[in-house]
């Protein structure tokens, strides 16, 4: 691979987001799960927008169906927003991405996209077992972030 300035920008771009996001959750919650999980799903979306657009998951990066990775990021951040951030809604939202990755990699299947590739299906299914991984790690711990405030509150009414 051969990096030019744009590659550098961009990938100087996603390590600047990633860390400010980061940042702002680590500020607004001490619970450590919520943090570790907010950095696990923040890790998955960088390594996955990072390997999508240097090799592709579906076939190579000029495949067009590797747009659909983005949809997976889009349910991500609509469910976050629409769970304004709270550790159980999280949860779901991670749930959701999880899901969302599993059917991009099951209709690639289905529908023989990128099997020109030299390790199609394999490729597929190993990076897709990674990062639902990654999102199932990240909902686990958004589980516990949630049980931990809801214990917090109730020793705090008692």
């Amino acid at each position: 691979m051969d990096w030019d300035v744009i590659d550098f920008t961009v990938f100087g771009a996603m390590l600047l987001s990633v860390g400010v996001i980061y940042m702002l959750a680590r500020r607004s919650t001490a619970n450590a799960a919520y943090r570790f999980a907010v950095g696990v799903a923040l890790a998955a979306a960088f390594v996955l927008i990072w390997v999508n657009g240097a090799v592709g998951i579906i076939g190579d990066q000029s495949n067009d169906a590797n747009m659909a990775y983005f949809g997976v990021l889009a349910v991500g951040i609509i469910g976050a927003i629409i769970a304004r951030f709270k550790p159980q809604g999280m949860a779901r939202a991670m749930y959701a991405t999880a899901l969302t990755q599993t059917a991009v990699a099951v209709f690639a299947l289905i529908a023989g996209l990128g099997s020109t590739a030299p390790i199609w299906p394999r490729d597929i299914l190993l990076l897709t077992g990674f990062f639902v991984a990654l999102w199932l790690l990240s909902a686990w711990l958004f589980r516990n972030a949630a049980r931990e405030q809801r214990n917090a509150d109730s020793e705090q009414e008692g």
